[in-house]
């Protein structure tokens, strides 16, 4: 009996991952596992994002599930650990598989999901960008799953007596499918990858102008705390870094769009030297210089 019980731990650690996670405060009610500013790779297993769980009085509103089955189970073992309550809703702010993975847990646990409406066209792949890049063994039991009520513009709903609103951008930001979640009595805006700290911003399925628009709007929000995809900057100037850099990045490259540079020039030229020591500026910066370039052409047009 003890050989058997021995070889079923056995199997299970080869199959299973230890992500460490520990639960940071960002108030009394809102815990977030903040996210590794690095790269997804076999080390983290994706553990780049940020998970966060509002604690609503009698169950748990979660913003982004994380990046697999068994990131998504450690956050809750960790957070029940705090307040033993159930979970109400898993939100999930965008379509980058960072960020909704983990719902194949949440699934387990018969959770309503809740995401943009370019869930309703996102089609199982073959492998997840996260599943091509990570173990096997952190993988393990994860599988796509996706939200089954959609946010077309705004839903509002109730939580213990407690006003949570869901905004969808409705135009191409981050993505063409960003929402963003306000929740008036904790005076908190969780704004998944509309906002990004401690690391550069990727660009590349976005839109300069329409991201900084809405972020001219998040902004404007009287709030204590603004919560991104990535950083554990959760202040109200949190949106402060993600704004100033898309501010120059499109200033610089409009500048030479105008002065009739090419785009292979301009890619070379907008170097940004105040962001050269962030972390994914050698592996994104000319790919948004590019991004940015071809959207400010269309523009143009």
């Amino acid at each position: 009996m003890k050989s058997f019980l021995l070889s079923i731990l056995l199997v299970n650690s080869l199959f299973s991952f230890d992500y460490k996670l520990q639960p940071k405060e960002v108030s009394k009610d809102i815990y977030c596992f903040f996210g590794l500013a690095e790269v997804m790779d076999k080390r983290n297993n994706g553990n780049m994002s940020n998970s966060c769980f509002v604690n609503m009085g009698t169950s748990y509103l979660v913003i982004d599930s994380g990046p697999t089955f068994q990131f998504a189970q450690q956050a809750y073992t960790q957070i029940e650990k705090i307040d033993k309550l159930p979970i109400s809703y898993i939100i999930d702010t965008h379509i980058h598989d960072d960020h909704w993975l983990g719902n194949s847990y949440y699934k387990t646990l018969h959770i309503k999901m809740i995401g943009s409406a370019a869930f309703k066209e996102l089609a199982i792949l073959d492998k997840t960008r996260m599943q091509r890049r990570i173990s096997k063994e952190a993988y393990s039991k994860t599988i796509q799953v996706f939200p089954t009520i959609f946010v077309e513009k705004e839903k509002t709903f109730i939580v213990n007596n407690q006003k949570v609103e869901i905004r969808s951008v409705n135009h191409k930001a981050h993505t063409n499918s960003d929402l963003y979640v306000y929740i008036p009595s904790k005076q908190v805006v969780f704004a998944g990858d509309l906002v990004f700290n401690e690391r550069l911003p990727s660009l590349r399925d976005g839109d300069i102008t329409g991201w900084l628009e809405i972020l001219k709007k998040i902004k404007a929000m009287d709030v204590k705390y603004i919560i991104g995809g990535h950083g554990d900057v959760v202040g109200k100037d949190a949106v402060n870094f993600t704004y100033e850099y898309l501010k120059e990045l499109r200033r610089k490259v409009k500048k030479l769009l105008d002065d009739g540079e090419d785009i292979a020039d301009v890619v070379n030229a907008v170097t940004m030297k105040k962001y050269k020591n962030i972390p994914f500026y050698d592996s994104i910066q000319r790919q948004n210089v590019e991004t940015a370039y071809r959207t400010l052409e269309w523009e143009n047009e």
